[in-house]
C-alpha cells in the first residue's frame, strides 16, 4: 500500500474530528500515513475553524 493521498489526509483528518473515523481507516492511517502531514492538517483545519467561529460572532454581534 501507498502513501494515502493529501485528500485521504484531509478526509481522515475530519472524520477523527467529528468522531466517526472507522477502525479500518484509522489503522491504514497508523500503517502508512505520515505523523507531520496529520499534524500540519489538523493544525490549519483548527485554525480555519476558529476564524470561521471568529467570522460568525462579528457578523452576528456587530
Amino acid at each position: 500500500m501507498s502513501k494515502p493521498s493529501l485528500l485521504h489526509v484531509v478526509k481522515s483528518v475530519l472524520a477523527a474530528a467529528v468522531g466517526v473515523q472507522s477502525d479500518k481507516n484509522r489503522e491504514m492511517d497508523f500503517k502508512h500515513g505520515s505523523l507531520p502531514a496529520y499534524i500540519i492538517v489538523g493544525l490549519i483545519g483548527t485554525v480555519l475553524f476558529i476564524l470561521a467561529l471568529v467570522t460568525i460572532v462579528s457578523l452576528v454581534t456587530g
